[in-house]
């Protein structure tokens, strides 16, 4: 059963940076689209960034330039470098992962991530 957990969030000041790794089981993050997304209380989940199965990165506009997103097969995880906190980016931070050849998705629990300004 595949499994994504994320870890990392924590308190943190504006400006300043906090790294969330996703940690996939069941399956490799190799060759697979993932996506980290975030939600605050009352509002739609957002998609911040992603890579896809050849690496190619995407950002939102609201991150772009502040965050980098970056996988690591050997630890078999994910990773979301988040630069230059802004009193905005406070939220859960959400990994999904895509299996195209599985059709399958699956999300991760969620790593509160607050900023205090």
């Amino acid at each position: 059963q595949v499994q994504v957990v994320e870890s990392g969030g924590g308190l943190v000041q504006a400006g300043g940076s906090l790294r969330l790794s996703c940690a996939a089981s069941g399956t490799t993050v190799s060759g697979k689209f993932i996506g980290w997304y975030r939600q605050v209380p009352g509002k739609q989940r957002e998609w911040v960034a992603g890579i896809s199965n050849l690496g190619i990165t995407n950002y939102a506009a609201t991150v772009k330039g502040r965050f980098t997103i970056s996988r690591d097969n050997a630890k078999n995880t994910v990773n979301l470098q988040m630069n230059s906190l802004k009193p905005e980016d406070p939220a859960v931070y959400y990994c999904n992962l895509n299996d195209l050849v599985l059709k399958t998705t699956s999300w991760g629990q969620g790593t509160q991530v607050p900023v205090s300004s």
